[in-house]
């Protein structure tokens, strides 16, 4: 038989429902460590994720009965393919009879576009995320759960172990069953424009063409704008909400949010520096959280080049190197004390020391020491970087 360096094994009746509490995905209990608290919003779906199944579910439990008098039961459909599969199977009667909000497809209430919650009041979401705000409430309480215990919870007005149901309602779990034929509209889809063909975009006032971005210079000197801890995610680099994610098609406007929640000056000490470039000094696991582009291709628009910090998240120190920002890590994470925000830094002979691979000299001419720092990029990602960005790099092939 096949062999295996690492083997697991789970006994599946040890499994429990979890729920992760505010303000951090990785927060996580049991339900019944927290059951009892009041809850003010139960909210299902987002467009990261969620299948049939997981509104289909919601729907078998409330279905008869009607939600909590003081909980906002909010359905966001992560699309319109399951939202038309949901009206055809009798789900969305069941939702709307029991009193759900139907809102539109899409990403919505899970990066601040309504649905948000009120002040310090508890909302349950079926959301990949729940960074302090994100919400679009800067004062949220936002815990992340599965659809059973959200339209659980939906129904007693408090979090609620879908496992106490039976007993509480007389309710059994049912296990839905995808429709025997799944709805595939493809009346509205339009096929791109034919090789060589002409195609003129229409942009309005609030779209603009992504901005230039130059190439990797040799010699990089510039200050360290913003020093920061551990686990600094996307949403505090590039806030969400509805205030900022109208601009999201218009770089200059959005960058002036660029880290707003963390240091509100840091748009406006950005503008001496913007073609010299800048340094931000990260902790571990620097950019967690969503992959929204936006987090690096708006610092950069504000002359950002090289973030170095102890560890980063995986998808964001990618989206880094696709707009030409170069990812370093401390060799001794203790250096990361010894830089303090303001310092001037530089890179010497920096484009034959990331092809290079090796350790590359990091000098700090403030405090005149020097530290070492090394890159994990791939051949790709390399390439991506010197050449200033993807796009870049692409449209020279």
């Amino acid at each position: 038989g096949t062999a295996y360096d690492v083997d697991e094994e789970i006994d599946l009746s040890t499994l429990e429902p979890l729920i992760a509490l505010p303000s951090s995905p990785g927060k996580v209990v049991p339900v019944r460590e927290v059951a009892g608290r009041e809850i003010y919003q139960s909210y299902i779906g987002s467009s990261a994720n969620p299948g049939f199944r997981d509104f289909a579910i919601a729907a078998h439990i409330v279905q008869g009965r009607q939600v909590h008098d003081r909980v906002s039961f909010d359905v966001n459909p992560t699309s319109r393919q399951i939202l038309e599969n949901l009206a055809e199977q009798g789900y969305l009667q069941m939702l709307i009879r029991a009193g759900a909000r139907i809102h539109q497809a899409g990403c919505n209430g899970c990066i601040g576009m309504g649905q948000a919650p009120a002040t310090n009041r508890i909302s349950l979401r079926t959301v990949p995320r729940n960074f302090p705000g994100r919400s679009g409430t800067r004062e949220d309480a936002v815990y992340l759960c599965s659809p059973e215990t959200a339209a659980a919870s939906a129904l007693t007005g408090q979090i609620t172990d879908p496992r106490e149901l039976g007993g509480k309602f007389g309710i059994k779990y049912v296990q839905p069953r995808e429709p025997e034929t799944i709805i595939i509209n493809q009346e509205q889809l339009v096929p791109p424009p034919l090789n060589g063909e002409d195609f003129e975009l229409e942009k309005g006032p609030n779209i603009a063409s992504l901005p230039d971005f130059e190439p990797l210079p040799d010699t990089l000197e510039g200050p360290v704008l913003l020093k920061l801890g551990d686990d600094v995610s996307t949403d505090e680099i590039m806030p969400a909400g509805a205030r900022v994610l109208p601009f999201r098609s218009n770089i200059p406007e959005i960058s002036r949010f660029v880290f707003s929640q963390i240091d509100s000056s840091f748009y406006e000490r950005t503008q001496l520096y913007r073609k010299s470039g800048s340094f931000v000094v990260g902790g571990e696991n620097y950019g967690q959280g969503s992959s929204r582009e936006h987090a690096a291709i708006a610092p950069r628009y504000l002359g950002l080049r090289v973030v170095i910090a102890k560890s980063f998240a995986r998808i964001h120190l990618r989206n880094l190197a696709n707009f030409g920002i170069l990812g370093l890590t401390f060799v001794d994470p203790r250096d990361h004390e010894a830089i303090e925000q303001g310092d001037t830094l530089a890179l010497r002979n920096l484009r034959q020391a990331i092809e290079n691979d090796g350790e590359i000299k990091l000098l700090n001419l403030t405090r005149d020491e020097t530290y070492w720092v090394r890159h994990s990029l791939t051949s790709g990602q390399k390439a991506s970087v010197l050449a200033g960005s993807l796009i870049d790099l692409v449209s020279d092939l």
